[in-house]
């Protein structure tokens, strides 16, 4: 039976590991029967207690394998520390009350005084890296589901020209070839996404900004719309002659393509755009007359993968995420709320300016540029003289 250490080692043992009261991580001392005898703060908060020195550790600290077994029987007290000293990082289960969380936990056999044949624990909560990994996961499961389909339509396609092309009309090869084509821009806009959400990730999205049209760009991105994916749909552009914006065309294109190829997905009704033009900022509303979207979804259909329960798999789950990311890179906001009398509304915001929304001061450089054109003059005038 373990027993709790003598009142006189107490101090003992604070005083050893006092330093580590400070660790972002929890951490805790487990001597060499089993029993814990030093914890940090941040220990007691994770366990969400203080009253546990002097009680087994593996009834305070229930620590469960990814097969859900307990952590203890593996008997980390079992080794010779002086062959053993530090124990590779595990990702385990901590089991609290009737909650669980996703731990990684490393630990070192002790050597001194203090605790001789003890173990020194460290917990780090994993669960944000448990669910990145997760979202890791699902990306190469989409990818590879969104790849195979157009690869082996490609690779069908192409084998089949190639071994009977004789066999073919010319309007026959034409579809194939048709049909090739579009297969190949399908993986093309995948991997596009993909890029995006690496370089939107990583803080990275590089915008190739020059004065922009909004009155000009919203009717081109519709009308290539409805020349594919769009045709028998009404599609309805309204502005109020908004100013020039300073920024990227490229991606503004995109969001735009994305929000109303979204309506397009889910309305066969009219869809209505509108751009306004407030104080600061140029509005771009989206609307449709579809299903709509629930309250308690709003917020999530900007995450990456996101799909609302019962709907059936469309796409890889990336485009409003990318959208989110392209109109915050410019310094603006995306929302969705109610329409007016049915379906749902999409709306961003990008500011009204222009060099200076990139850090460039337009008046100052003006100056310099006058300044050196003049100086330049003056040079060039007393060299002739």
């Amino acid at each position: 039976m373990p027993t709790a250490p003598s009142p006189s080692a107490q101090p003992i043992i604070a005083g050893s590991f006092s330093g580590l009261d400070e660790l972002p991580d929890a951490a805790a001392v487990v001597d060499a029967d089993g029993v814990l005898v030093w914890a940090n703060p941040m220990l007691w908060r994770l366990l969400r207690t203080t009253d546990l020195l002097g009680q087994p550790a593996r009834e305070v600290i229930d620590l469960r394998t990814a097969d859900d077994l307990d952590w203890w029987d593996t008997d980390p007290l079992g080794t010779d520390p002086t062959l053993i000293r530090r124990m590779a990082e595990q990702e385990l289960v901590l089991r609290r009350d009737r909650t669980t969380h996703v731990v990684a936990v490393t630990a070192s056999r002790l050597r001194g005084d203090a605790v001789p044949g003890g173990l020194l624990m460290v917990l780090r909560r994993a669960d944000a890296r448990r669910r990145r990994d997760v979202a890791r996961s699902d990306l190469v499961s989409t990818v590879s589901h969104e790849l195979r389909a157009p690869l082996t339509s490609v690779k069908g396609f192409t084998k089949t020209l190639l071994s009977k092309w004789d066999r073919f009309s010319d309007d026959q090869r034409r579809q194939m070839l048709a049909t090739v084509n579009e297969d190949a821009d399908r993986v093309t806009r995948l991997l596009g996404e993909l890029l995006a959400v690496s370089r939107i990730d990583a803080g990275r999205l590089a915008l190739r900004r020059q004065m922009v049209r909004l009155d000009v760009l919203v009717p081109r991105v519709v009308n290539g719309i409805q020349a594919g994916a769009g045709q028998g749909r009404t599609i309805t552009v309204s502005h109020d002659n908004p100013p020039e914006l300073y920024a990227d065309p490229d991606r503004l294109d995109q969001v735009l393509t994305n929000l109303v190829e979204n309506a397009v997905k889910y309305t066969d009704d009219e869809i209505l755009i509108d751009v306004t033009t407030g104080q600061d900022t140029v509005q771009v509303t989206v609307a449709d007359r579809g299903p709509g979207i629930e309250p308690e979804f709003r917020t999530a259909i900007f995450t990456k993968f996101f799909r609302r329960p019962g709907e059936k798999r469309q796409g890889t789950g990336l485009g409003l995420y990318i959208t989110k990311g392209l109109v915050e890179a410019h310094g603006g906001e995306i929302w969705a709320e109610d329409g007016e009398d049915e379906g749902s509304v999409f709306r961003f915001t990008l500011p009204q300016g222009g060099l200076e929304l990139s850090g460039i001061d337009f008046h100052a450089l003006r100056a310099s540029t006058t300044k050196t054109s003049t100086t330049t003059n003056t040079s060039t005038t007393h060299r002739e003289s």
